[in-house]
C-alpha cells in the first residue's frame, strides 16, 4: 500500500529544507530517493522540493492572488439555496398526492408536467414557486421529506401452488439475454387479495410488467382459476400499443397449464419459467406487485362481486397514471467490487418516454403512443383514481359492516 497525500505532505515539507540546504550532490541523492518513495515525475518533484514553503504571487480571474506552495488555496464558499416553507409545502403536497415516491422520480415528475402543476390552484404553486421546484435537487427533496417519511413494512403472503406436470415443457429462464431486452417481453405474476385468511374464495390481481420499459397492465381476476387468467392474457395483449412477444411466469397452475401454453404457440409468443421458490427470476415483476398493486389497494380481502367490479375500476384508470406520467429507473449493470456488488442505474424515466426513445419501436406505435398521451391530464387522471379506489374501500367498508350485523 503506497503513501496517503498526508504522508507525502509531511514528507515534502521535511525534506524540502536539507534539500535546499545541501550541495548539489546531496541534492541529487535526496531527489533519487524522494522520486523512488512518492511515484513523483522528477521535474515535478524538483519545483516542489525547490519551492515548498515559498509565497508565490499569480493572478488568477483578473485578481492578483497570493499562494504558498504546499498549502491549498482557500475555497469560495458556495452559498446553499434555502428554500422557504412554500416551496417544502408544495413538496410535501406532491410527494403525497403522487403516491408518496422517491425524490429521484418525483423531480423528474415535477420537471415533466410542472405546468399542468402550476394550473391546479389547490396545489398552491405561484411562479417564485415553480421556479425552485424546476431547480430543486432530488437530494434536497429526499431531505424536504425525510421527517414526513413513515416506513410501514408489510410481510407479504404467497398463495402460488405448484403447476401441473406440463413444467417440462415450458423452458426455464433465469436471466434476461440481450436479444430479449427488448419491448414486449412481460413478466406475469398474480396478487391475492385475501386479507391475510386464504379461506374460500377471493380477488387476484392479474400483473404483466414489460422488461424493457416497466409499462404496467393490470387486471382483476374473480379467482386465480386459469379460465379467468387465460382470459386477461388476451385482454391485455389486444390492448396493448405494442406486440406482446413473450411471457414469463413463476411456477403457480394459473399459469403452467395447456391453455395457456397452447395460445402461445399459436401465436408464436415466448412462454417462460422462473425456478421455484426463486422470487429473484421474476424481480421486474415483484417490484410491481408492490408499488402499483399493494400500495395502491392495501391487503385488504376482496372477495364479492361488487369489490371485483370496483377494483377493476380502480386498475382501468390507474395502469395510464403508471405508464405516462411515474418515472421508474432501471438496473443497467452490476459491478463486483469485492464481497460487495455495485448497481447502476439509469436515469428515472416514465414507460411511454422509454417507449418513444426505443428504435425497436415502430413509427405507427410511437404516434398510437403520443395520441394516448395527448388524452390524458396527469392531475385529472390522478384524481379519478383516488375517487375509483376510495370507491373500492366504501364497497369494502360496507361488507363489512353487514358481516358485523348478520
Amino acid at each position: 500500500m503506497g503513501l496517503t497525500m498526508k504522508d507525502k505532505k509531511a514528507l515534502t515539507q521535511e525534506l524540502a529544507r536539507r534539500y535546499r540546504r545541501s550541495d548539489r550532490k546531496r541534492k541529487t541523492a535526496i531527489l533519487d530517493e524522494f522520486v523512488k518513495t512518492t511515484g513523483y515525475q522528477r521535474k515535478y518533484a524538483i519545483h516542489l522540493l525547490a519551492n515548498w514553503g515559498k509565497s508565490k504571487t499569480r493572478i488568477i480571474d483578473g485578481e492578483l492572488v497570493n499562494l504558498v506552495v504546499g498549502r491549498p488555496k482557500k475555497r469560495k464558499r458556495v452559498g446553499r439555496v434555502i428554500y422557504g416553507a412554500d416551496v417544502k409545502v408544495a413538496v410535501k403536497e406532491l410527494w403525497e398526492f403522487f403516491d408518496y415516491m422517491c425524490g429521484k422520480r418525483l423531480v423528474v415528475l415535477i420537471r415533466m408536467n410542472i405546468e399542468a402543476l402550476v394550473r391546479e390552484l389547490e396545489l398552491s404553486i405561484d411562479k417564485e414557486v415553480k421556479r425552485q421546484l424546476l431547480s430543486i435537487s432530488a437530494a434536497t427533496i429526499d431531505r424536504i421529506l425525510k421527517p414526513e417519511r413513515e416506513k410501514n413494512r408489510f410481510k407479504s403472503r404467497a398463495r402460488t401452488r405448484p403447476g401441473s406436470i406440463l413444467k417440462h415443457q415450458i423452458p426455464i429462464r433465469t436471466f434476461y439475454p440481450w436479444d430479449e431486452r427488448l419491448p414486449g417481453f412481460f413478466e406475469l405474476d398474480t396478487v391475492g387479495h385475501d386479507g391475510g385468511s386464504a379461506a374460500g374464495e377471493y380477488c387476484f390481481t392479474l400483473n404483466a410488467t414489460d422488461v424493457y420499459s416497466g409499462w404496467v397492465e393490470l387486471r382483476a381476476l374473480r379467482n386465480r382459476g386459469h379460465r379467468w387468467v387465460m382470459e386477461q392474457v388476451i385482454n391485455i395483449r389486444s390492448e396493448l400499443p405494442f406486440a406482446l412477444k413473450g411471457v414469463d411466469t413463476d411456477n403457480g397452475g394459473e399459469f403452467i397449464n395447456k391453455v395457456l401454453l397452447n395460445y402461445c404457440k399459436e401465436h408464436e409468443i415466448t412462454f417462460t419459467r422462473g425456478r421455484p421458490y426463486r422470487k429473484n427470476d421474476n424481480c421486474f415483476v415483484e417490484q410491481k406487485n408492490d408499488m402499483a398493486v399493494r400500495r395502491t389497494v392495501g391487503y385488504y380481502r376482496f372477495d364479492t362481486e361488487e369489490e371485483y367490479e370496483a377494483l377493476r375500476n380502480v386498475y382501468k384508470h390507474l395502469c395510464p397514471l403508471l405508464n405516462f406520467y411515474y418515472p421508474s429507473v432501471r438496473i443497467i449493470a452490476k459491478e463486483r467490487i469485492g464481497s460487495k456488488v455495485k448497481k447502476i442505474y439509469d436515469e428515472p424515466k416514465t414507460p411511454y418516454m422509454r417507449l418513444l426513445e426505443s428504435p425497436f419501436v415502430d413509427a405507427e406505435v410511437k404516434n398510437e403512443l403520443k395520441t394516448r398521451a395527448k388524452n390524458l391530464q396527469i392531475v385529472k387522471q390522478k384524481r379519478t383514481v383516488d375517487r375509483a379506489v376510495a370507491h373500492l374501500l366504501r364497497v369494502y367498508e360496507k361488507k363489512k359492516q353487514q358481516t358485523l350485523v348478520f
